[in-house]
């Protein structure tokens, strides 16, 4: 895990405490080692992400680039803010149709309550939203869709606009070949990943320290 500030140490311990449904330890150190790769490389673009919920990760997001000099990068989040749509075929029963419920507003008091700008809301149904209203490039993006045509959509329409050696970050993507304890309990995620990027899949396994299921996928520079 990289060295963090003061304010982060307290940020994660808070998020770990309020949120801890959504937000764990693997979770955040493994985008804070995917923002600082970002912020290194000078990668040009905006982050996105898919799927915000009530803005726990869009808030240790703001705060990482904050600490590492990055104030200035503009964070946009999407969500329907109706809860889960409908689960399809490929999609496990672990998750129903309209749980996650949230509102613009919990995204805003989220960050209001560490002092942070809150990141620009998109309010709609993936479908509706990211055709026309995603950033032109892309630096950094968060896909947390949980299910298989949320992921395929995100995947449709943010590849394209990844910048060079930019990254995409796919949670709930178990790939237990590679990482046995990852949790498979949504495997549409990797299917709607497998589906779109084909074999041999350029999608590389993150691995934390319990059964966190990322994948990562760097467009070439």
């Amino acid at each position: 895990m990289v060295t963090m500030a003061g304010s982060l140490i307290d940020l994660r311990a808070w998020l770990l405490h309020e949120h801890v449904g959504t937000v764990c330890a693997d979770r955040l150190d493994a985008i804070t080692e995917q923002l600082r790769l970002v912020v290194d490389d000078q990668i040009d673009g905006a982050v996105v992400e898919l799927g915000c919920y009530r803005g726990a990760m869009a808030l240790w997001t703001r705060s990482v680039l904050d600490a590492l000099g990055d104030a200035g990068r503009a964070i946009h989040v999407y969500d329907s803010f109706q809860g889960l749509p409908e689960p399809g075929p490929a999609d496990s029963d672990h998750l129903r149709q309209g749980e996650l419920v949230a509102t613009p507003a919990d995204v805003v008091a989220t960050h209001a309550e560490w002092g942070r700008p809150s990141p620009t809301i998109h309010a709609g149904w993936f479908s509706d939203t990211l055709p026309n209203q995603l950033p032109e490039a892309i630096a950094f993006g968060y896909l947390d869709g949980d299910f298989h045509d949320s992921t395929l959509i995100g995947l449709v329409h943010c590849v394209p606009r990844l910048s060079p050696g930019g990254l995409l970050v796919v949670d709930d993507y178990a790939d237990t070949t590679v990482n046995p304890k990852a949790w498979d309990g949504l495997p549409g995620v990797k299917l709607a990943c497998d589906e779109y990027f084909g074999h041999p899949s350029p999608m590389e396994v993150l691995v934390g320290d319990e059964d966190l299921a990322f994948g990562r996928y760097r467009r070439p520079t």
